[in-house]
């Protein structure tokens, strides 16, 4: 048996080119990529964290055994905005693409 998950959409990491620090605004960035996650609030202002998983796992049964594997790799952008809602930094990883079906042993 071979199954797959997704959580949320694939973003496109190519619009992050046209972030600006101290330019871009959390308005912008919500147009450009949606709504984000989740939000956590910070001492000087705010995170928006966007997140993307795939997990791909495989199974076999026989007859009393039962072998699996789960494999989940996440993508995930944190923006940092100041108390004017206005970026000053980012970060991102991009790992989603590993997830991979492998033998469960």
């Amino acid at each position: 048996m071979l199954a797959k998950n997704k959580d949320y959409y694939p973003f496109d990491t190519s619009q992050l080119d046209t972030l600006i620090p101290g330019k871009t605004t959390a308005a912008e960035v919500t147009e450009m990529l949606g709504a984000p996650s989740s939000i956590v609030k910070l001492s000087n202002g705010n995170a928006y964290i966007y997140r993307h998983s795939l997990t791909k796992g495989t199974g076999l049964w026989l007859v009393l055994v039962t072998f699996g594997n789960y494999d989940k790799h996440k993508d995930q952008i944190v923006i940092f905005f100041d108390k004017n809602d206005v970026m000053t930094h980012y970060g991102v990883t991009r790992d989603a693409h590993k997830a991979a079906y492998g033998l469960p042993f």
